[in-house]
């Protein structure tokens, strides 16, 4: 199992890194990365916290440890910077928490998220025909989810994503312990979402490409 997607007591998540990272391993995780909520307000203590802690743990845990930032509920036309500035602070994935339909996200947040470049958009909701496409161009990859209440969207995703050939993959949003998943679990979610099974491995390599790219520093 992959998950790009978690979090700890950094933001509103339960576990310290240490322990979730424990956690996902025992799991069979062969990586994981901490993807705390930040916004303007506390973008510059979080993730330097989240860098520290993963740059101490990777030699002593049998997974891959990666840095993020989930940029949550910002106003579109801050997204692009936060972007940059959370790579700049040394986060390898960025996701930006998309148009779920549990929420009230911003209108235009998930078109904000594909021109500022960000690796993910998290549960992206009722995602405009032509923001899959402009993801498609840019090469932003759409989120299938596990986490109740934004994975009420799931199908849509899925069935778009497949459509215009997207790049999915599928994460947790992770608060506690209990949110971790096994891969058998994320391949029946993925399957209850609508994909055909001869696609889910795909699907999954979408993860393993991520990371690869992440642990490049690109």
């Amino acid at each position: 199992m992959i998950d790009l997607h978690t979090h700890t007591i950094l933001s509103d998540g339960e576990l310290l890194p240490a322990e979730l990272v424990r956690r996902a391993a025992a799991h069979g995780y062969s990586a994981l990365a901490i993807t705390d909520h930040v916004d303007q307000s506390n973008i510059d203590f979080v993730v330097p916290r989240i860098v520290n802690a993963l740059k101490k743990l990777r030699e002593h845990v049998p997974l891959e440890v990666i840095p993020g930032a989930e940029i949550t509920h910002v106003p579109p036309p801050l997204i692009p910077d936060l972007v940059k500035e959370a790579r700049s602070l040394g986060a390898r994935i960025v996701i930006v928490h998309g148009e779920t339909i549990a929420e009230p996200v911003t209108t235009g947040t998930n078109r904000a998220a594909i021109e500022a470049g960000a690796d993910i958009i998290s549960h992206p909701g009722l995602i405009a025909t032509e923001d899959v496409l402009f993801a498609k161009e840019k090469g932003v990859v759409l989120e299938i989810t596990s986490r109740k209440g934004h994975s009420l969207s799931n199908g849509y995703v899925a069935r778009e994503a497949v459509k215009f050939g997207v790049s999915l993959t599928i994460n947790t949003d992770s608060h506690s312990p209990g949110d971790l998943i096994t891969k058998e679990t994320a391949r029946t979610i993925l399957l209850a979402a609508g994909i055909d099974e001869n696609r889910i491995e795909s699907i999954f390599e979408n993860a393993r490409l991520l990371v690869e790219k992440a642990l490049r520093g690109n």
